[in-house]
């Protein structure tokens, strides 16, 4: 047994490739045994265990800086610097992050949940070395899609113009979460996969040794044409590959001697995503991400189906049939066509759903000239990564007022991804932007009407979010309402204290409300519906007939919905009404179970009964 005996990457070091070879066995078996039975990020992570093995093998970290990028890829890292005895407990309350995290251990470089990011990041770390006059190795890994996202191509201008000494790794598996998409990736697999390719450039290399010297400058030129990297080389990189990224005994010697050259190089490997499960080599995409326990032998999971369909689920079916009634309608997702439900619209309209790739920016703007044409795109794109693209919504989508439609799955607090994936900010980040109307269902019957409401809203751009997982288990009309914009709906009443909840917080103040009228506190409860433009009609007079008012959501506090009643008030300059305020803190919230978090950050029913006894005291 070898990986028992690893605590750091010094412990490679006296390891033969025949040893290593045998570890990365075990590390595929070890994974196999935790991921079945506790959620994660699954087929990346098999596809980089001999890249990590080689990496720690011939570079001296953590005084080499190897960051990586997308930071769900590293389980193999993580296992190779003294956390293996620390994984059982991955993406769980008081567990080790499923991504990387400076504050974790000095061998994560760079913090990475998002895309994109290596790059430019390592380009950064490899300045500041050479203007303190420091000699480390900085390398850094893109894969599983990132090289999509325009990020990086913005680096390597940098890089090539910069000229500083660092290795980009190419990961390339063909893949991201779903299938890689855009003409760069399309280019790079066809290409190496081309028996035409392959041929050419051994027969050049063998008519190189046949033709007179004065014919062999034009060859070299033939056989310079015929390479995958020539991009990079124009970006000003040395390249090199592609390279099998899952042989040891290749990638060992090959990363050696590129340790010793100078200037920014890229290795371009190719692994397989999944590889040595196979369930997962022939499911890659099914296999991205494990949510539950599941059969070792078959790879079916083994939690029971859900009996209610997600938000997810009912988004994608409304606009599905909402879409057969408007040609118009069209979807944009970025390389998330599965986790928005937007994979099941492509298969009904295969020539109305765009992928731009990992590259939100693109994305947003893309939206943006289709409806600048009267189409009605709706750009289905998870809260955290809409953040990436905050001045395309405002400069290209707000200041043009068009009518562009944001779906944003996963808002909120997502549990085990943790602060890079909480969806916590987009109340806050959406509301301050003129044009933009802001909603939330409080449950999965109004996200239909919700998707109805957007489709049918053509005066400028519309956002709904909604959080992850199941919905309420309500009954779903058979047809969704168009519902009136900026109004919101009374659904308790009584004289004591206002509660004012928004999207899935609505159900815990009604919770609450029920416990404090069990306690003599009679409680009105309103669903906001609406962040912007608020429903000021409604909310201010209850405000000040009642004079105690309590807001909550699940977003950050300052700047979001509750911040939005407060202005309300100030400016219509109600006195001696006393409020609070319940959502999420001015912090990062880590990973963890979403019940728990919300406890822990007072924003479900138990903070609303308290903070409404608290009033009377």
């Amino acid at each position: 047994m070898f990986l028992e005996k690893i605590n750091s990457p010094a412990d490679l070091k006296k390891l033969e490739i025949s040893e290593l070879e045998a570890l990365a066995e075990e590390m595929r078996a070890y994974l196999l045994t935790v991921l079945s039975e506790h959620p994660g990020h699954f087929a990346p992570n098999f596809g980089t265990i001999e890249l990590a093995i080689a990496l720690h093998k011939v570079f001296d970290t953590p005084r080499d800086k190897v960051i990586w990028d997308i930071g769900h890829q590293a389980y193999p890292h993580k296992l190779l610097t003294g956390r293996r005895e620390a994984f059982p407990t991955l993406r769980q309350t008081d567990g080790i992050s499923g991504f990387l995290s400076r504050a974790e251990s000095e061998y994560d470089v760079f913090g990475a949940g998002h895309s994109s990011t290596s790059i430019a990041a390592a380009l950064g770390i490899a300045t500041a070395r050479d203007l303190i006059n420091e000699t480390y190795k900085v390398v850094a890994i893109i894969g599983d899609g990132g090289l999509t996202g325009g990020m990086a191509f913005e680096a390597l201008n940098a890089a090539g113009d910069f000229r500083n000494d660092m290795l980009v790794i190419l990961n390339d598996n063909n893949m991201s979460i779903s299938a890689t998409v855009g003409a760069f990736s399309k280019h790079f697999h066809k290409l190496t996969s081309s028996p035409q390719y392959n041929f050419l450039r051994s027969g050049v290399k063998e008519m190189l040794n046949l033709i007179p010297a004065d014919a062999k400058q034009i060859a070299r030129k033939i056989e310079a044409s015929l390479k995958p990297g020539t991009l990079f080389e124009e970006f000003g990189f040395r390249y090199f590959g592609p390279l099998d990224g899952n042989d040891l005994e290749a990638l060992i010697p090959v990363l050696t001697g590129i340790r010793s050259l100078s200037g920014p190089i890229l290795l371009h490997v190719v692994t397989e995503k999944g590889r040595g499960y196979a369930p997962a080599e022939e499911d890659p995409v099914g296999f991205y991400s494990v949510s539950g326990p599941f059969n070792l032998k078959t790879g079916k999971t083994l939690k029971p189906k859900p009996t209610v369909p997600s938000y997810t689920e009912v988004f994608s079916r409304t606009l599905i049939e909402l879409a057969k009634r408007d040609p118009r309608v069209v979807g944009v997702t970025a390389a998330m066509p599965g986790g928005t439900g937007l994979d099941k619209f492509a298969n009904a309209f295969p020539s109305r759903c765009f992928d731009i790739g990992l590259a939100e920016q693109c994305a947003v703007t893309f939206a943006s000239g289709l409806a600048a044409q009267g189409m009605r795109p709706v750009a289905a794109i998870y809260s955290t990564f809409l953040q990436r693209s905050y001045d395309q919504v405002l400069h290209d989508v707000c200041i043009q007022n068009l009518p562009v439609i944001f779906a944003l799955d996963r808002s909120g607090l997502v549990g085990a991804d943790g602060p890079t994936h909480h969806g916590v900010f987009d109340f806050a980040y959406l509301r301050s932007i003129p044009n933009m109307v802001v909603m939330a269902p409080k449950d999965e019957n109004e996200l239909q009407s919700m998707v109805k409401t957007a489709l049918a809203y053509e005066d400028g751009p519309i956002a709904f979010r909604y959080p992850r997982g199941t919905g309420i288990g309500v009954k779903i009309a058979a047809e969704p309402q168009v519902l009136p914009i900026g109004e919101s709906e009374i659904v308790r009443e009584g004289d004591d204290v206002l509660v004012i909840a928004i999207g899935n917080r609505v159900y815990p103040a009604l919770e609450a409300a029920q416990t404090l009228a069990d306690n003599g506190i009679s409680v009105t409860v309103v669903n906001a519906r609406f962040v912007k433009p608020l429903d000021t009609a409604t909310i201010l007079p209850l405000a000040e007939r009642i004079g105690k008012v309590i807001t909550i959501e699940d977003g950050v506090i300052m700047g979001g919905f509750g911040s939005a009643v407060l202005e309300a008030l100030a400016a219509a300059g109600i006195p001696n009404v006393q409020v609070t305020n319940l959502g999420i803190p001015d912090e990062f919230i880590e990973h963890g179970d979403v019940k728990y978090l919300h406890a822990l950050y007072q924003c479900d029913a138990d903070a609303v009964v308290r903070a409404s006894q608290a009033m009377f005291r």
